[in-house]
């Protein structure tokens, strides 16, 4: 395993930029294993797995987790407002850092990850296997 740290500033879209940086680093397989800092405008997709709902205000980075899969991002994000409350989902691109996102990813290098399309959910679902080095 291989860790990985960066710093997302103001204006980042943070899926987005972190599909980048596992591009660019030629990062196959990898796991979220933090993230904190915050957003100021948020798009999640909802657990009915249609509704898409975008909030155009704070939120603290209360917990992102998920994999990425040569480049593919399945992240799930929560995050507290001004009064304390959390929301979260599926993130989407369109969320955007505030001041700061401080984020650690673990290369994976004994797994490797791939999507494909499972006709069963509709999505492109994680393929996991032994890497052959």
């Amino acid at each position: 395993m291989k860790e990985h740290a960066l710093r997302l500033v103001y204006g980042n879209d943070l899926k987005e930029e972190l599909q980048n940086y596992c591009n660019v680093n030629q990062i196959e397989s990898c796991a979220i294993v933090t993230c904190v800092g915050c957003v100021n405008q948020l798009r999640l997709r909802l657990a009915d797995g249609k509704s898409i709902r975008q909030w155009n205000k704070q939120f603290e980075i209360v917990s992102l987790t998920g994999t990425i899969a040569k480049g593919k991002a399945h992240l799930h994000f929560s995050g507290s407002d001004i009064e304390g409350k959390c929301i979260g989902g599926h993130l989407l691109e369109g969320t955007l850092v505030n001041t700061t996102a401080e984020i650690v990813l673990m290369e994976l290098d004994s797994i490797q990850f791939d999507r494909e399309f499972d006709e069963s959910t509709g999505y492109d679902e994680l393929i996991i296997s032994a890497r052959n080095n």
